[in-house]
């Protein structure tokens, strides 16, 4: 391909196909950017908003910067493309993000690296592209222009936002994504430039990198939901331990003894269903799916797990367990899942996290609580297993129990490692009960002996 002038009009087909690949992988970058930040900081809308918000922001003074440029387009797009494949390339990397928020703490200077250095960059540059190249399209009306590269720029965003989170990251992972958007931006390079020496070089180099760093990342499984390690740990007096960690915080434990060990809180929540309650072909549901050691090896009652992300199960019976997981899967959203359901279950288990502590915001609410009552029988029990302060002083540990309480009535409250700032809490809740009206006990009015006698 011969070498464009900087001078020369460029073909209306090639300009449109660089606006394409600009829409695809800058919403792509932004797609990935959201996903790699999911195990470190969660997804809530407080880390979504602002991230969004600033790619919008980068995005708008790329097209205010983009609109200054006087000359030399086809050769400042073409450096802008190259300079953001190697953001996309190397910036968006497994291995490039896990290590700021390794080395910069607290997580939230992290974040600003991250966001300051890599997805703004991009995002900037790649909006220079839309005005730029709309001063090559001289024989068309400049709304004409403007609207013609506006779609295909957004037409490219659309793509790239279902085709890299829909396709790319289930089959192929987050690290072959963040590849893709590198090699789409190369591309696009040499399509602007053609096959200059220096060009094609740099573009190599520039992919040989890429291809390098997103391989090193040491994950078992990614996917667009989450990702996956297993891998051996150290536990004296257990035959070969290994762990499940699912986006950075340990899922599940399990051994080969016989009976295998379990993490604490499974132990836990196994004594409460078949020891205490002595439950036997009875129905379980199990939102969030983790290990499926809630039911490993237990052939006395019916599982049926909920997890929103269908490579779950394949993931823990290849990699964790060794063995095909006991129970029913369903691929759906938790909360969806309880509002419709027509099926009732004796117990309800709701072990539900995107990060190492971070429970989606939308399954911690009183509607969500409302809704696993809901598909409870009427001498059903929920049982919820969350992650809080230890002595339940925060703030978010006082209202998520307060809002459980305000659907299910007082519940029951274990806290596991007390000693730890973080611990396991075991809620369990009767469907039985009812929330109701309280009062408190004082020398004068002391009603004490008659609520124990009622």
């Amino acid at each position: 391909m011969a070498e464009i002038p900087a001078t020369g009009l460029m073909r209306r087909q090639l300009i449109y196909a660089i606006v394409f690949i600009e829409g695809f992988c800058s919403l792509g970058a932004e797609v990935i950017a959201l996903r790699r930040l999911v195990p470190h900081i969660g997804s809530s809308i407080v880390v979504t908003a602002p991230t969004i918000g600033f790619f919008l922001l980068a995005l708008a003074l790329g097209y205010a910067s983009g609109a200054k440029v006087a000359a030399n387009y086809p050769a400042v797009v073409a450096r802008n493309f190259l300079i953001s494949a190697g953001l996309a390339g190397l910036g968006l990397a497994g291995v490039t993000v896990d290590g700021l928020f390794a080395h910069l703490q607290p997580a939230w200077i992290a974040y600003l690296f991250f966001i300051g250095g890599v997805l703004c960059p991009l995002a900037w540059l790649l909006g220079q592209t839309v005005p730029i190249l709309t001063n090559l399209m001289k024989h068309q009306r400049t709304g004409e222009a403007s609207g013609m590269a506006l779609y295909w720029s957004t037409l490219g965003s659309f793509l790239g936002s279902l085709s890299l989170s829909l396709l790319v990251m289930q089959w192929l992972g987050v690290s072959a994504a963040a590849f893709a958007c590198a090699l789409g931006l190369l591309i696009g390079t040499l399509l602007l430039t053609g096959l200059q020496w220096k060009t094609v070089f740099f573009s190599l180099a520039t992919a040989a990198l890429a291809a390098a760093v997103n391989l090193q990342h040491p994950v078992t499984a990614d996917t667009a939901y989450a990702e996956y390690i297993v891998g051996n740990v150290d536990l004296p007096g257990q035959q070969n331990p290994r762990a499940l960690w699912v986006n950075k915080s340990v899922a599940s434990l399990l051994d080969d003894s016989q009976p295998p060990n379990y993490t604490r809180y499974i132990k836990h929540l196994r004594q409460i269903l078949l020891d205490d309650l002595g439950f036997k072909d009875k129905e379980i549901l199990v939102l969030g799916a983790g290990g499926f050691t809630l039911s490993h090896r237990e052939p006395l009652n019916r599982y049926t797990y909920v997890d929103i992300d269908p490579a779950i199960r394949e993931i823990a019976e290849r990699y964790f367990l060794h063995e095909p997981a006991r129970g029913e899967f369903i691929v759906d959203d938790a909360r969806r899942f309880v509002a419709t359901s027509e099926r009732r279950f004796d117990a309800v288990v709701v072990d539900v996290y995107s990060s190492h502590t971070s429970i989606p915001s939308h399954l911690v609410t009183r509607e969500f609580w409302a809704g696993t009552r809901r598909v409870l029988k009427p001498d059903g029990i929920l049982l919820a297993n969350l992650i809080l302060d230890g002595k339940l002083e925060s703030p978010y540990a006082r209202n998520l129990l307060a809002t459980i309480d305000s659907v299910f009535g007082r519940c029951a409250i274990a806290v596991l490692h007390k000693a730890k700032p973080l611990a396991n809490v075991e809620v369990s809740c009767f469907a039985s009960s009812r929330p109701g009206e309280t009062g408190i006990y004082v020398d004068e009015k002391n009603r004490a002996d008659l609520d124990r006698a009622r």
